[in-house]
């Protein structure tokens, strides 16, 4: 019998299917499988009109055999089968191009679907096997074939006995080397996760021979004394589920039922928040099931954590994480995405960037963010929850990209509140604006309590106005990112014009700082450096100072970009403005000393500019000689 040589460059293309294409050999199972699930569609088809196949639908199936003294796994089906001449034409030509040729069309090409064919997924099997031999029966043929071949070196084909229709590949597993232990592929509880893992929903039974413990029958004499033996025995086990839970309607799936899948598929010990089910026909067709955690992966916020949704096409696992099918912002959500559509190159594992992987996540998109405002309406505890775990992820969308996402998300952002203890959104803060209110106003800082007792706060609660308090780092980027929310501008409450004035207002403001130019002159004159300005305040009402920032620095980035290590960064300083309320009794003690005492009104000076850090929450230079200013002025 002569040795037959590959028509293509065989050692190259080879040596590309198995160090270049498949970075993990364990999908050479997802590949057979494949193969082996189209030969028995092709059969099963012929079936509907053809009563000599003299099969049902429920007599088709894969069978796994594993055979450890041998060393060998074989994959059966019952499909369609070979001829001799179609193991020359998918077998003896790999991909059934010449290799440059071969090579340089899958790379160009965006719409080369190989699923389910011979070629370069059947070559993946020389990843894990040192010898590969087909026993193949094509229907409709009396005579069967054995191909044969140990890879580049070329294969056989004879004539041999086959009882029954359909193919047999019979893989001869490599010996354990240092870096890559083969034996794995023999052992059977290893061959069923990879079966779950990649082939779960093929839609024929992957049946193998599992070896069970059970319990013996309890003799009919048995005393009381009788303890329960235990045995091994031999069951024919079917592997897969067959039935996608996404391939179900969604009326006919209890809640139950995609609770126990996502925890399964996803290690996941809680209930997930909400489902989401997606069919979605037309341009591009597929099927999602998407389901939004109930809390932070622990590595969630590292560099390890992977997001992506399992990508399957027609039931057969593509990819386990395809990032490209989530937004970075919703890179929580977990679940899975089946599409006959995707265009796929050289293996499964390799995936074009499509026209319509883009519009799947679009729409994904567009699913998650109406999923996520249902919750927020309807069950404000649950998006609570979800908020306590993403919330940040969320608001770093926001304002990632330059803010492309804003439309996306400030519909999704919750804050804490002045008009309660439950946080609120942009929507809920609108509704209850008083009807002269020109702006959502907002406060930046640690805590929330701290917030509303700041002196630039109150004037605008006295006025029954509501403030959003703004904890987290991200928060003052956030609404800088948001602008405004339906015609409503979101506003400081530390600015000068965050109450509008009337004229005669504006007028008296001014006449009190031109009065007291020389009080503010020499504000400036003692404390150098330390500030950019001092000025009377506008914004203050019974407090005496307050501590604010003129440009596009606010004293709450200064201090972000400090915990960051920015502090060496240049323009990344606030330039401080102490404000001081002309009317209050410290500001007339300033300025009688100013007249009479410039030494003591020096002191003044210091402790107002101290007093006014320590309600910014701003570190003193020198909190002892503080105390000792204090001390000294108590005399």
């Amino acid at each position: 019998m002569a040795k037959k040589q590959f028509k293509t460059e065989s050692k190259r293309i080879l040596d590309l299917m198995i160090n270049s294409i498949y970075t993990h050999k364990e999908i050479f199972l997802r590949e057979l499988l494949s193969n082996a699930s189209d030969a028995v569609d092709k059969l099963a088809y012929k079936a509907l009109t053809d009563d000599g196949v003299g099969l049902n639908r429920s007599d088709f199936r894969i069978d796994l055999v594993i055979d450890k003294e041998a060393r060998t796994l074989t994959v059966r089906d019952n499909g369609v089968g070979m001829t001799k001449e179609e193991l020359e034409s998918n077998l003896g030509v790999i991909a059934r191009s010449g290799s440059l040729q071969f090579k340089q069309e899958m790379e160009e090409a965006g719409d080369t679907d190989i699923i389910g064919q011979f070629g370069v997924g059947f070559y993946s099997a020389f990843m894990v096997a040192d010898q590969v031999t087909v026993i193949t029966k094509a229907y409709g043929s009396d005579t069967a074939y054995r191909w044969e071949s140990s890879g580049a070196d070329g294969y056989t084909i004879e004539e041999t006995e086959k009882d029954t229709v359909g193919t047999d590949i019979i893989l001869h597993i490599k010996k354990d080397g240092e870096e890559e232990q083969f034996g794995q592929y023999l052992d059977q509880r290893r061959i069923q996760r990879l079966v779950k893992k990649y082939s779960d929903y093929i839609r024929y039974p992957i049946i193998m021979d599992l070896e069970q413990e059970r319990m013996k029958e309890r003799p009919e004499d048995a005393g009381e004394d009788y303890k329960p033996e235990w045995e091994t025995v031999i069951e024919s086990t079917t592997l897969n589920s067959m039935v996608p839970l996404w391939q179900r309607k969604k009326k006919d799936v209890t809640e139950e039922e995609y609770t126990q899948f996502y925890q399964d598929k996803f290690s996941d010990y809680e209930a997930p928040l909400a489902t989401v089910s997606v069919d979605a026909e037309g341009t591009v067709s597929y099927k999602a099931l998407l389901f939004i955690p109930g809390r932070t992966p622990y590595d969630f916020y590292t560099r390890e954590y992977e997001k992506g949704l399992q990508l399957y096409s027609s039931g057969v696992l593509i990819m386990d994480k395809c990032a490209d099918l989530l937004p970075e912002h919703f890179r929580f959500v977990k679940g899975v995405v089946d599409t006959p559509d995707v265009s796929l190159n050289i293996s499964r594992e390799l995936l074009q960037h499509t026209r319509q992987l883009k519009v799947i996540s679009s729409n994904l998109e567009k699913k998650i963010k109406a999923e996520l405002s249902r919750l927020q309406k309807d069950d404000t505890e649950k998006y609570r929850q979800f908020w306590t775990a993403f919330g940040r992820n969320i608001k770093y969308g926001l304002v990632s990209d330059y803010g492309v996402h804003k439309d996306m998300l400030m519909d999704l952002v919750i804050f804490p509140t002045s008009h309660g203890d439950e946080p609120t959104s942009l929507a809920q803060y609108k509704e209850r604006m008083q009807e002269e209110q020109e702006f959502i106003y907002y406060a930046v800082g640690e805590d929330a309590n701290k917030l509303s007792k700041l002196p630039q706060a109150e004037r605008i609660l006295d006025k029954g106005y509501e403030i959003l308090y703004l904890t987290e780092d991200v928060d003052e980027f956030c609404v800088q990112t948001i602008g405004e929310y339906e015609g409503k501008k979101l506003k400081s409450i530390n600015d000068e014009d965050a109450l509008p004035e009337t004229e005669e207002e504006k007028k008296a403001a001014e006449e009190q700082t031109e009065e007291n130019r020389d009080v503010l002159s020499f504000l400036k004159e003692t404390l150098g450096d330390k500030i950019a300005d001092a000025r009377i305040s506008r914004i203050l009402k019974s407090h005496a100072v307050c501590m604010t920032a003129d440009g596009p620095v606010s004293l709450e980035m200064e201090k972000y970009f400090k915990r960051n290590g920015g502090e060496t960064m240049p323009g990344m300083t606030a330039q401080r403005v102490l404000e001081l309320n002309s009317e209050a009794p410290a500001f007339n003690a300033l300025k009688r000393a100013v007249a009479e005492d410039r030494e003591l009104a020096a002191k003044y000076a210091e402790l107002l500019y101290c007093q006014a850090l320590l309600i910014a929450d701003l570190p003193l230079e020198d909190p002892a000689g503080y105390a000792d200013l204090v001390c000294g002025l108590m005399k």
